[in-house]
């Protein structure tokens, strides 16, 4: 058994609560990892108070991010002691996610935990960190620097633009 978020639909309604749950209820996957951080983001709470259509089949352990370390693996790539995390692939929508003890995950969508991080750093970081690095590596990849000056939209011109964006 192992503590985690279980969010359950049925005809008693939505509910999530921290749960006892039987590593036999854990969904399929290849490599079974001990969740040693999460962090809460905004997806997350939609679908822990059931406020947004976030969760597509119940029951459902939340959280888009984890790392942790492989307790148990059948996939090539990771062995019991690897420290690994993830963001994405639809954990904590259709796939059991990181606000658990324990995960079973695709061992594909895992990436080994970056020796210049700890557990804590990576987390702190996230997955809105992640998302935050995407969009400076397409600035850069289109060329944007810091030398061509701030990037910031003046809301004091939307006033003169019409309604299709054009003056």
């Amino acid at each position: 058994m192992f503590k985690g978020i279980l969010i359950e639909k049925d005809e008693a309604g939505y509910r999530a609560a921290v749960s006892d749950i039987d590593e036999a209820q854990l969904p399929a996957g290849d490599v079974t990892v001990r969740v040693s951080h999460s962090t809460l983001n905004y997806k997350d709470g939609l679908a822990i108070t059931g406020r947004g259509p976030v969760v597509r089949k119940f029951p459902m352990v939340p959280g888009i991010d984890l790392v942790g370390t492989v307790e148990t693996s059948s996939h090539a790539d990771y062995k019991a002691g690897d420290r690994v995390l993830l963001n994405g692939w639809g954990v904590g929508e259709g796939h059991w996610g990181g606000l658990a003890q324990k995960a079973r995950l695709n061992g594909d969508w895992l990436v080994p935990l970056p020796e210049a991080f700890t557990p804590q750093q990576a987390m702190a970081i996230g997955t809105a960190g992640y998302t935050a690095m995407l969009c400076v590596l397409a600035l850069e990849k289109y060329g944007v620097t810091p030398a061509q000056g701030e990037a910031r939209r003046d809301f004091k011109a939307d006033h003169f633009l019409s309604k299709d964006g054009r003056r």
